[in-house]
């Protein structure tokens, strides 16, 4: 029997940036913690996309109000069995491996993931060619691909070394990455590498590639609707496909 201990990639209606909440994720902070209540977790992790995405990433004056509501939350909630975390999905914004976050911000939150997605504002014009216009040029025409893979990869392993982060959420998903050299350095900061339950990576054929290292995994639901939190059954099933040993995964038990 497959336990899931905690969701550490959820989202609420926090992710919603200047636009009206509710139109990235639904549900509040709440809502996700008494959904993970209920599918018997102990762990659940609200990590809003970071401020410098200007569609939804969550604005820097709420991150203290975040901080505050879970700390109240907490003392109702961890009575019952479920800690609430307060985590941030930054967006890498460099190729030196700058990310959204900063120290300021990074003193109010328990777990902090780096991810890659279209839509965060690059630090300099540099930064966004190498990043947000090879990326999607190299998959749409295949051209520049190796050298996307590399500034990528590199960009990445840099940022390991710049912050405390956590996990890597759907590594490759976005912006290829060589993840055989990417898991390497992820394990000796002790990052996991998320299977995502949404996103096509870690895919079964990514994840083959690294069964013989000694990697640190994490499966989550990436909810964006309090009724997904806690759902990775697809997660679990790449694992399964890639003959992924389960004890393997951080957060779930195996009985």
């Amino acid at each position: 029997m497959i336990k899931l201990i905690g969701d550490y990639h959820t989202h609420t209606i926090y992710s919603s940036g200047f636009r009206k909440e509710g139109k990235h994720a639904i549900g509040t902070i709440r809502d996700n913690a008494e959904a993970a209540l209920a599918k018997g977790l102990s762990e659940i992790a609200i990590t809003e996309h970071g401020p410098g995405h200007y569609l939804y990433g969550v604005r820097k004056k709420r991150i203290p109000l975040m901080r505050d509501e879970i700390d109240r939350l907490n003392e109702e909630f961890m009575p019952k069995g479920l800690k609430i975390l307060l985590g941030i999905e930054s967006n890498l914004v460099g190729l030196d491996g700058t990310l959204d976050v900063d120290e300021k911000l990074l003193k109010y939150i328990d777990f902090l993931i780096m991810g890659y997605h279209y839509g965060a504002t690059p630090k300099t014009l540099k930064d966004g060619i190498g990043l947000y216009v090879l990326n999607p040029i190299s998959k749409i025409f295949r051209i520049g691909k190796e050298k996307a893979k590399e500034l990528n990869t590199r960009a990445y392993i840099k940022a390991l070394g710049k912050y405390p982060i956590n996990m890597i959420s759907h590594p490759g998903s976005k912006a290829v990455v060589d993840i055989v050299e990417l898991a390497r350095e992820a394990n000796k900061y002790g990052t996991a590498l998320e299977i995502s339950a949404k996103h096509s990576q870690l895919s079964v054929e990514s994840i083959k590639l690294l069964l013989d290292m000694d990697v640190i995994y994490m499966v989550n639901s990436d909810a964006h609707r309090p009724e997904d939190v806690g759902n990775v059954e697809n997660g679990i099933r790449k694992a399964k496909e890639a003959n992924l040993p389960l004890d393997r995964i951080k957060n779930i038990e195996i009985n």
